[in-house]
This record gives C-alpha cells, sequence and structure tokens, in this order.
C-alpha cells in the first residue's frame, strides 16, 4: 500500500513539538500559540489542551519522576490561545502530584492533575498483549480522500490507518482500532507527545451515529504503564471500545500498544453526545 503523503513538513504546517517551543513564561503564567490547524469544531483538540498542561508541569516543577497517570478535565471550549500555570500539590517518597490549569482569559477551560511515579521493585509484571493487526503500511488510511473536507482540522496532523471496527456514522458496534502517528517526524518521541496522540480517535459511539452529530470530551483518565514509551517509527496501535452510552452520555475504555504489543497506555473517558 502507498503511504500517505500529506506530510506537515510538504504543507509547513506547525506540529506538536513546534507548538510546544512556543511555550514561553510570561507574568507568572505561560503562554503558547494554537495554529487553526488544530482546532476541533470550536475548541482546541483535547489531546493537544492535555499536552500543553503537561508541558507546563515539566517547565514550571523540577525534577519529575515518570509520568504515571493524568486525570483531565475539558471544562470549557479553548477557542483562543491558552495561558497555562501549573502547581505542585504534593512530593512524596516515590509519588509526585501537580496540578495544572488552562485558561481563557479568567476563565478556566481545562484542569489537569498528573500523578508522576518512580518505579519500584515488584513480584508483578503483568500485561495485556496487543490484539492481532496487520502493519501500519498495509492498512489502509482513515479517513478516505473524499471525506477529507469533513473531519475536524486537527486530525490531518496524525497519520491514522485502519485495523478494525468502522469509521463514524457506518459500524454496527461501538469500536474502533487504528494505527496513528504524528505526520512531523520531529513530533514523534516522549510521554508529551504520545498524550496528544492518545485522544487521537473519534468517539467509539460515532460508528453507531447515522448523523452527523456534535461530541465533546468532557473527562479523560489516563494510565502509562511505563517509564519511557517507546514505539517504531512513532506508530501507535490505539483501540476505542464504547462500553455503555445513555442521556446523551457515553463512556469508552481506550488502550494503546507499541509496535512490540506492549500496553503503553489505558485510559476511560467520558464524553458528551448530542444527537437528541
Amino acid at each position: 500500500m502507498t503511504d500517505v503523503t500529506d506530510d506537515l513538513s510538504e504543507q509547513n504546517l506547525a506540529g506538536w513539538s513546534d507548538i510546544r517551543g512556543t511555550l514561553a513564561q510570561e507574568n507568572g503564567a505561560y503562554t503558547v500559540d494554537v495554529p487553526a490547524h488544530w482546532k476541533q469544531g470550536r475548541t482546541t483538540y483535547g489531546g493537544l489542551t492535555a499536552a500543553l498542561m503537561l508541558a507546563t508541569a515539566h517547565e514550571e516543577i523540577d525534577a519529575l519522576p515518570p509520568l504515571r497517570s493524568a486525570l483531565v478535565n475539558f471544562v470549557g471550549p479553548v477557542k483562543e490561545n491558552p495561558t497555562l500555570t501549573a502547581q505542585l500539590e504534593r512530593r512524596g517518597r516515590n509519588v509526585t502530584n501537580v496540578s495544572a490549569v488552562a485558561r481563557n482569559g479568567d476563565q478556566a477551560v481545562g484542569r489537569a492533575d498528573f500523578l508522576f511515579g518512580t518505579a519500584r521493585t515488584s513480584t508483578l509484571d503483568i500485561d495485556l498483549p496487543a490484539p492481532d493487526a496487520l502493519a501500519p503500511e498495509d492498512c489502509e488510511a482513515f479517513t478516505p480522500e473524499a471525506a477529507r473536507s469533513f473531519v475536524p482540522a486537527f486530525f490531518h496532523n496524525f497519520d491514522t490507518r485502519l485495523i478494525a471496527g468502522a469509521r463514524p456514522m457506518i459500524g454496527e458496534e461501538g469500536y474502533i482500532r487504528a494505527w496513528s502517528r504524528h505526520f512531523d517526524p520531529k513530533s514523534r518521541t516522549g510521554v508529551e507527545a504520545l498524550l496528544c496522540l492518545a485522544d487521537v480517535l473519534p468517539p467509539a459511539a460515532m460508528p453507531l451515529l447515522r448523523k452527523f452529530s456534535p461530541v465533546s470530551s468532557m473527562s479523560w483518565i489516563v494510565n502509562f504503564l511505563t517509564d519511557t514509551p517507546t514505539t517504531r517509527d512513532g506508530w501507535w496501535h490505539v483501540e476505542s471500545n464504547l462500553t455503555a452510552a445513555r442521556g446523551g452520555y457515553s463512556s469508552q475504555v481506550m488502550r494503546i500498544w507499541n509496535t512490540d504489543g506492549e500496553l503503553v497506555v489505558e485510559g476511560l473517558q467520558s464524553i458528551a453526545i448530542f444527537d437528541g
């Protein structure tokens, strides 16, 4: 299968690493430039907002251990360049807790609690191997060429290939599994880049919808299961699985494996669905 050639470098568009490079301290907070091609409707792509709060924590707090868990609340739409702050809540013997906030003006638009922890000796070493999958190079693009104008702008910053499940509005189950990586080669390493990518798939409920309907992530718990996430050529094996949906809200389990089939990230997300 021919590789996707819609590369950010050819379009001269900013990838995650470029945006991360604009993060600057100013008057006790951090500012950042978010380009229009990282938008998701009227807000900024949630994975980018989460990654920027994590980057602020790394900038503000010295000597943080590896990230173990993040609890992210998407408080409101990030309509303009956010200002970001981070605060050390507690530094324990093994675990350090840092909170971060993204604001538009005086309004909080995102909040996160990050838990960082040093590794400890343990008798337990348990994994959940990845499901079978063709190599990324042998999977078709998630977005057919004819549908490119209908997907959110941010999605074009990622090279995403469908493995199993279905695209929005054409499925019989709430399940999506794909390979994905940043188009920008400079953005393919590090825990911040992985958090940015971790929310890339459409909500798992969307294959069951039969018309275009707004959706909005509300909260997101993300657990990191290795000190230093690594994979081949930036490819991550990403899965979203709907567990329940009622009353205009859904819950989904999200997992990410590396190319060796090692589970690296597991999460749970609550999503508002406006299809009534």
